[in-house]
């Protein structure tokens, strides 16, 4: 069952899983969104992103033996990243796509720290790199939203 809920479901075992497991969280988030009105959810889904996150440490941290540190079957931590990169932000889908790209951008090119979080030990190295790349994805959208905030018209 670790296993099965490290690599989400499977995704893990697909070439290039990291960001499909990105691009299936959006469609979930999607989903999770369109039949509530904007706002209605948050506190909800920061509930269901924190519990993600600490059910990613747990698998982590019992999938690191058999596959090692920081396994690329691992995809947990892309769903926990991806869904703080959309917290508190309003129900919008070039938002939505915006997010996916700058959340799967602060994850592979790894800047300001977050390569060092990786270092900490188990799962919690694991998803903490992740969690901070969406911190930085969503800084960086509401940052849009403040600075354009017509964008939430379409």
């Amino acid at each position: 069952m670790n296993k099965l809920i490290a690599t989400w479901f499977g995704i893990g075992y697909i070439k290039g899983g990291g960001t499909i497991a990105a691009a299936v969280t959006c469609a979930l988030i999607w989903y999770l969104w369109w039949p509530t009105k904007a706002g209605q959810s948050h506190w909800l889904f920061f509930l269901l992103t924190v519990l993600i996150t600490l059910l990613g440490i747990y698998v982590g941290d019992k999938v690191e033996r058999f596959w090692g540190k920081d396994s690329y079957r691992v995809v947990i931590d892309e769903v926990s990243g991806m869904m703080v990169t959309m917290l508190f932000v309003p129900h919008n889908l070039w938002l939505l796509l915006a997010g996916f790209i700058l959340f799967r951008f602060f994850d592979m090119v790894k800047p300001l720290y977050i390569r060092r979080l990786e270092a900490l030990p188990g799962g919690t190295g694991v998803m903490m790199d992740d969690v901070l790349a969406g911190l930085y994805g969503n800084i960086v959208l509401q940052i849009i939203i403040v600075c354009f905030p017509t964008i939430l018209l379409k």
